[in-house]
């Protein structure tokens, strides 16, 4: 903890991004449990519930390529503040979703919102190894990873609590003025970083990103690696959770609340703890217990107490395995690449979340119980640790 507060202290322009980045994941999360919350009270199908998960990410996914062209071309202020706003305007808009007949609506504005959002990370993230490098870099990233799950178990369970209070639609004004105090924090910073404006046409510049990523292997491996991360996506089953097996207990929103909170507690602690002993070579096994984590969450899902502490332990790993993956491709990527390698990177990590998400709710709605697919999604990490050790050995991570 010592060396991030040092960092924070050190680097006035990573002071001021994390701390806006603090209040725009805070209301990302804050109104995320309201939507969840609104799907509940339509009475709406498991696999709509995953629909709308999976909108949570595909947005990155299919703006990519344009996205991490744009990156390497325009000043990056220009695209961040243009982003804040659209993420102010969707959120003012889902006080009009009201009923099922609009839920045309809340997917336009959840995919409006979310893609402003991970265009957003993805310009930062490309920000990051223009300042930093070294350990710096990892710290930065932890930090960065530490403000998410801090965001997260503070804006659902928050907003859990709120919900159950006073309903939906406060949720979605307050996250809008907290997206109006990030865009005043973000209009005020004097951001003096380097930016090599790429002179190529946007094909060109779009096609030589392709063409460095399919040459430079160990680069793809560590993009498909880092992706993995995308099965700890756990909204749907959440709420799916919620629904079936805890409401007779508390209340769908104090519930959401509750658990997102627990895991997102582990999140916060994990890389707190991991952050000095993780390496290159023990990734592997974080990857294992990550996987474990999760089959040990699916063990304890019939109670609701011992569910909590299932989402604890699922989480604990979590955080980590996303900043030091995400470190790795930093670490091994070229300069002039950073926007376009940053770009394809979340689109893939996204892609993978997305359908992730969809599996669920397919999974479900062809009667699996929710303890066998988080059995599946905990052996899927057993995969990637053997699939990692096969990098490491062959491209010398």
């Amino acid at each position: 903890m010592d060396e991030y507060i040092k960092l924070l202290k050190k680097e006035p322009i990573l002071r001021r991004l994390s701390l806006i980045q603090l209040i725009a994941y805070f209301g990302a999360w804050f109104s995320n449990v309201a939507i969840y919350t609104l799907l509940v009270q339509l009475d709406v199908s498991a696999f709509t519930i995953a629909l709308v998960a999976s909108f949570h990410f595909l947005p990155g996914v299919l703006q990519a390529p344009i996205s991490g062209v744009l990156i390497d071309k325009i000043s990056p202020k220009k695209l961040m503040l243009s982003l804040v706003v659209l993420e102010i305007i969707s959120t003012f808009c889902l006080l009009l979703v009201t009923s099922s007949a609009l839920l045309w609506l809340l997917f336009v504005l959840v995919f409006i919102r979310m893609g402003s959002a991970s265009f957003y990370f993805t310009i930062e993230m490309s920000l990051l190894p223009k300042i930093l490098e070294g350990k710096s870099l990892q710290y930065a990233n932890e930090i960065h990873s530490i403000i998410w799950s801090l965001s997260y178990t503070l804006g659902m369970a928050m907003s859990g609590f709120l919900v159950y209070k006073l309903g939906v639609s406060i949720a979605f004004i307050v996250d809008g003025f907290l997206f109006i105090l990030a865009f005043s924090l973000l209009y005020k910073l004097d951001l003096h970083i380097e930016f090599e404006k790429a002179q190529e046409s946007f094909v060109k510049t779009f096609k030589e990103g392709l063409v460095y990523i399919r040459s430079n292997k160990k680069v793809l491996h560590l993009i498909i690696i880092h992706a993995s991360v995308g099965f700890t996506v756990f909204d749907a089953l959440v709420t799916l959770m919620a629904k079936h097996l805890y409401s007779e207990y508390l209340a769908i929103p104090l519930t959401l609340g509750l658990i997102h909170a627990t895991r997102a507690l582990a999140l916060v602690l994990g890389p707190i703890l991991l952050g000095k002993w993780i390496n290159s070579s023990r990734l592997g096994y974080l990857f294992l217990m990550q996987g474990l984590g999760i089959i040990v969450w699916g063990s304890f899902i019939e109670n609701i107490y011992l569910s909590l502490l299932g989402a604890f332990v699922s989480g604990f790993s979590t955080t980590t395995l996303w900043s030091y993956t995400y470190t790795l491709i930093q670490k091994h990527t070229e300069k002039k690449f950073y926007g376009r390698v940053v770009a394809y990177n979340d689109m893939v990590f996204l892609f993978t979340g997305a359908m992730s998400s969809l599996l669920v709710g397919v999974l479900i709605e062809s009667s699996w119980k929710i303890q066998s697919v988080l059995y599946l999604l905990g052996s899927a990490f057993f995969m990637m640790s053997l699939y990692y050790i096969y990098v490491r050995k062959v491209y010398h991570v």
